[in-house]
């Protein structure tokens, strides 16, 4: 991995896991009537651990596989209730959207990270 890889590696990381969150968290609500319907989440904490390689397993060599996974290998759960409906539907309307929201925020904020880091590389190569 060269180092502009490593160096946006870590924003990429989050932005593709938040994404991956809005869009998991936007089928919940937009099924918050539907019966039976269970809501699903992914743990945003162990699923960037994971993703950057943060296990037990390290590598040693340059020529060992790299360590880590991908927004799209992140473990989809189920949620559990506080007050499941009678229709068997799991969906907390106020809950998904407060999650909704305050990924929405974290996303704009990695968004903004990111930026930040390309224009950072920017003025390097410029030699500003």
């Amino acid at each position: 991995m060269n180092a502009i890889d490593k160096f946006l590696k870590q924003d990429g990381t989050a932005l593709s896991l938040r994404q991956k969150r809005l869009d998991i968290l936007g089928s919940n609500i937009a099924n918050a009537a539907t019966p039976h319907f269970k809501a699903r989440d992914i743990d945003f904490a162990s699923a960037f651990k994971n993703a950057l390689g943060g296990g037990d397993l390290v590598t040693t060599a340059a020529n060992h596989i790299e360590v880590g996974g991908s927004a799209e290998s992140a473990d989809v759960k189920y949620r559990v209730p506080v007050s499941p409906s009678l229709d068997g539907n799991t969906v907390e309307l106020h809950v998904e959207q407060l999650q909704f929201a305050e990924n929405a925020t974290h996303y704009e904020a990695t968004l903004q990270f990111l930026s930040g880091r390309i224009q950072t590389l920017k003025s390097a190569l410029k030699g500003e």
